[in-house]
């Protein structure tokens, strides 16, 4: 096995019933040897809060959100709240930042998705120069901020992760952010859009050794290696067709171009039965990692070994339930590897 990497934890907040039992659930992590753990925001318990629990109720694993859109908040809300998180969690904190999508963005906060890209480059700016001690006054095409700046001990360190797929978003993310967090990609996928994070660290004088890339992989790995790989069979037919464009095209890009358009037909036909069977098994070896827990620390391994991975995050897929989730966690864990 790859011994020279980390091991992230992607949470599916959704799943408690409480915000005690999602810092449970953390604390288990913890001692099983995560490096850091993450979780997504949609319209459950709100990140800033959750981020500020688990880095009180923790001592060593890194906590991380994925992801605060500039959308649903100002880069100078952001900052504080950042800040404010990292006082306290002792720089275990890495800030995650995204541009989200239009159904979200459109749909949910009725703003339009506009110059995503821009904006998070000015957002990233922005909370830079706050988190620094800096008094912002910043002339940007989409924010304007003058005068603002934290009254809190400064500068804090807060590192910032991009969520980025596309080739224009991952050389952004060279250039202005300090990580970069993909998923949905092969291990050769992952290592041709690499050359993307190298362009845009070099456009910025920025040494790409200094970037930590954790590769989220969807996985779920029982001693039923049968069943795990229809759990991931699911979960793929349903992000293929249902989670929105950009994880579609990206997907396609990477040689499935086929494969993702028979997946969206049937599914959009209703016929998701079809849809799942025609997930190819090669999908399942790359894009996620299902399988028996030898299969999936394999998958795990591939992607560890791509130069320039430094972290494998681990999530979970949708349809697993609580006892598939805990065996996968387990069978991952960095003290059980």
């Amino acid at each position: 096995m790859v011994s020279d990497f980390q091991i992230d934890l992607t949470l599916s907040t959704d799943r408690y019933e409480s915000l005690d039992e999602v810092a449970r659930f953390t604390q288990e992590a913890e001692e099983l040897g995560f490096e850091y753990v993450g979780f997504g925001e949609t319209t459950g318990w709100d990140s800033v809060s959750l981020l500020t629990i688990l880095a009180e109720r923790t001592d060593s694993i890194g906590v991380s959100d994925d992801v605060i859109g500039p959308f649903s908040r100002s880069p100078c809300q952001i900052a504080q709240a950042a800040a404010s998180v990292q006082s306290l969690a002792g720089g275990r904190l890495r800030l995650g930042l995204g541009t989200s999508s239009p159904a979200l963005v459109e749909g949910w906060h009725g703003l339009e998705f506009d110059r995503p890209l821009r904006r998070l480059r000015e957002a990233i700016e922005i909370i830079k120069q706050a988190t620094a001690g800096e008094e912002v006054t910043y002339d940007g095409e989409i924010f304007t901020p003058e005068g603002f700046s934290l009254e809190m001990p400064t500068p804090v360190d807060v590192p910032i992760d991009v969520a980025a797929l596309g080739p224009k978003g991952v050389e952004l993310t060279g250039r202005f952010a300090d990580g970069w967090v993909p998923q949905l990609f092969t291990p050769d996928g992952l290592d041709q859009r690499l050359d993307d994070l190298r362009r845009g660290a070099e456009l910025a004088n920025r040494d790409p050794e200094e970037f930590r890339t954790s590769v989220l992989v969807r996985s779920c790995a029982l001693e039923d290696g049968e069943r795990a790989r229809q759990l991931g069979r699911q979960h793929v037919a349903f992000m293929i067709s249902l989670y929105g464009p950009f994880y579609r095209q990206s997907i396609a890009k990477q040689g499935y171009e086929d494969m993702v358009e028979t997946v969206r037909d049937h599914w959009m036909d209703g016929d998701r039965e079809k849809a799942v069977a025609a997930v190819e098994d090669e999908v399942l070896d790359g894009l996620v990692a299902c399988g028996t827990p030898d299969e999936v620390n394999d998958i795990i391994d591939r992607f560890a070994s791509v130069k320039g991975c430094d972290a494998v995050r681990v999530g979970w897929v949708g349809p697993a339930d609580d006892e598939e989730i805990t065996s996968t966690m387990e069978a991952v864990a960095p003290v059980n590897r």
